[in-house]
């Protein structure tokens, strides 16, 4: 059974600077929550019950966004703010735990999710990359049909999703086994291509940024040497776990948000936004205005 999930937090969010500098870029908000509540959203919703924060010292907010604030819950609770103090006093389900691990220095997405092998222990685990929001739109959560394939095949499952031809450069590519799987659906990945001239694309699924994978990929990130950018990269311990055990691709579902970057952010405040039951209307009026 999965029921763990490793969110790698410790980067400094170079892209959204000047924000992130004292701002960790999983804190700033889409609409009036934190982009890291959307993501732990997901995982809960998924049947996650431990969260795992890959973190770094100057990333306490994060930690403390789920934790009690006495002296705010009896500010709202004097005021009579009951549902809004629900909510802050309840930032997680019961059951649910978040716990923190450092990173120390930065040495690659892979050292980071290999930090976490002590709380992992012999388990399989889900791994969350927070710069990307996933929102099943209505049709389910892309994560739980990821876990149910691993718990009823025994594959990992990496998401991957259909990108425009002329944009498949900016992505690690999936190199898939036979046809693509239909959204919902996972098909044999012989690699992951990182990034490939379109005329030399296996095809044009990327990695969005959610796995599930077995514990022996722990292992694999412990011998695996540094590569691109002279960090450990979790890609290089997957293509390991490729040649060694079944690895699928899941298409998704749902829709992204790179919120990473500005205008993934920026799509994804808009997105939320009209799907907001208090400011939806009003979200829709002002990009009515703007396009009028």
């Amino acid at each position: 059974m999965v029921r763990k999930a490793v969110i790698p937090v410790a980067g400094f969010g170079t892209r959204m600077l000047p924000a992130s500098k004292s701002i960790p870029k999983e804190m700033l908000p889409i609409v009036d929550r934190p982009a890291i509540d959307y993501v732990v959203e997901e995982a809960v919703e998924a049947g996650i019950t431990e969260i795992i924060l890959v973190s770094h010292g100057s990333k306490t907010a994060i930690e403390n966004f789920f934790d009690g604030h006495p002296e705010l819950e009896a500010q709202l609770e004097a005021k009579g703010k009951t549902e809004l103090l629900e909510r802050i006093r309840r930032p997680l389900p019961d059951g649910v735990q978040v716990i923190s691990v450092r990173q120390g220095p930065p040495q690659g997405l892979g050292h980071a999710v290999w930090q976490a092998r002590q709380v992992v222990g012999d388990e399989p685990f889900v791994v969350i990359l927070p710069d990307v929001l996933v929102d099943g739109d209505g049709r389910g959560n892309d994560l739980n049909n990821m876990i149910r394939r691993f718990e009823e095949e025994g594959a990992a499952q990496i998401m991957v999703e259909k990108v425009p031809d002329e944009l498949v450069h900016k992505y690690g590519i999936a190199d898939l086994d036979g046809t693509p799987p239909q959204p919902g659906d996972s098909a044999p990945m012989r690699g992951v291509v990182e990034k490939p001239a379109r005329e030399q694309a296996p095809s044009n699924l990327s990695v969005v940024g959610r796995y599930v994978l077995p514990p022996e990929v722990m292992d694999l990130l412990g011998d695996t040497p540094p590569g691109a950018g002279d960090e450990i990269q979790l890609t290089d311990a997957l293509a390991t776990l490729i040649g060694q055990a079944p690895v699928e691709a899941y298409a998704m579902l749902g829709r992204t948000f790179d919120c990473g970057s500005k205008e993934g952010y920026l799509e994804a405040i808009l997105h939320y936004s009209l799907k907001h039951a208090e400011i939806g209307d009003a979200a829709r009026a002002l990009i009515d205005r703007y396009q009028a």
